[in-house]
């Protein structure tokens, strides 16, 4: 098994989420991180699953990101809301992710995911801005399946 009984260690979880708050001072934009073990089905359908379960579509300007990661079936998807798919080209994600992938390939998990968070915070500003008055709409923690 590659991992352990928790995806990450508590140094590990930290810094994602200090990834996570980092990028969200850069966008309106909210960014969720999900694993579990196993993905059934297409990841791109489970991702939205999950994002649904997660009640990511509810910020004010649907502009919510879902990196999700199943590590023992090795899937991986990043996908945003309708605010987000609306206003980017339908390959926005595809560099994204291929980037994470290839860190994946390394052994490099942890600096896969900061990677996904700091590239979506980064292309989000353009089309989400950080306004004065911005409020934090989800968590930053990471949720496991």
């Amino acid at each position: 098994m590659l991992f352990k009984k928790h995806f990450f260690s508590s140094s590990e979880r930290r810094q994602i989420v200090e990834a996570i708050t980092r990028a969200e001072k850069l966008t309106s934009g909210e960014i969720r991180v999900h694993v579990e073990p196993k993905c059934s089905g297409i990841v791109l359908d489970r991702a939205a699953d999950v994002f649904h379960k997660l009640e990511m579509q509810k910020t004010v300007l649907r502009n919510g990101v879902l990196i999700y990661v199943a590590w023992e079936d090795r899937k991986l998807a990043v996908i945003g809301d309708k605010g987000i798919n609306e206003a980017v080209p339908a390959d926005f994600w595809d560099s994204t992710v291929e980037k994470m992938t290839n860190l994946f390939r390394e052994q490099k998990y942890v600096d896969g995911i900061v990677h996904g968070i700091d590239e979506a915070g980064r292309q989000l500003t353009k089309y989400f801005p950080y306004y004065a008055g911005d409020k934090n709409e989800l968590s930053n923690d990471i949720s496991e399946g």
